[in-house]
């Protein structure tokens, strides 16, 4: 009976993508449809929610740009196209005393299609690369940092802006808008998506 309410929770919990609260660390799944080609072409897949593919912790943002993720990373890097008018706007604003904490999973579907895009928006802003720091979770949102639980991670991924170390506001794993118009909104006090 414990085997069987122990499968069932674990399926409920594999089902529910980037929002699942509880550890799959055990979990061999098979590979889903969220899998990818690897960017050399080969025509083995990646299974992202296999823990050898994720990135825990405080990590330098190239990885992204190296397989396994370079192929996700990439295309949505490539694909995206930032509304020239919220660019315009975001471009206004001053980057001085600005810092961006970007904590995502590369596990989850959600980071692998937004955290490209919101790097296409920060290089096209030419947003200084020192200002940002990346930190990667397992799929139960935790990360092996310290004071981690400080910054209450529910849903990745979660863009964290900070003007002066105080937080302005959060994108947290979709924007309402756009990235670059959410960003434009936070920054001004107009919007907090917390």
């Amino acid at each position: 009976m414990k085997k069987i309410l122990f499968l069932l929770i674990l399926g409920m919990a594999v089902l529910s993508g980037c929002k699942a609260h509880k550890s799959l660390a055990g979990n061999k799944s098979e590979p889903s449809p969220a899998a990818v080609s690897t960017a050399s072409g080969s025509d083995h897949a990646v299974n992202f929610s296999e823990q050898s593919t994720w990135l825990l912790g405080y990590f330098n943002p190239s990885q992204l740009k190296s397989e396994p993720y370079s192929a996700w990373f990439y295309r949505g890097y490539d694909e995206y196209l930032p509304n020239a008018k919220s660019m315009k706007s975001l471009e206004g604003e001053k980057t001085d005393g600005l810092t961006i904490r970007i904590v995502m999973g590369t596990w989850c579907p959600d980071s692998r299609r937004e955290v490209p895009r919101f790097m296409k928006v920060l290089d096209t802003w030419k947003f200084p690369a020192g200002g940002v720091t990346f930190i990667g979770v397992d799929n139960a949102k935790i990360s092996p940092i310290g004071e981690y639980e400080l910054l209450e991670i529910h849903r990745v991924p979660t863009f964290i802006i900070y003007r002066n170390n105080i937080e302005a506001g959060r994108i947290i794993e979709n924007p309402v808008t756009s990235l670059e118009q959410d960003m434009v909104n936070i920054l001004r006090g107009m919007n907090n998506n917390k």
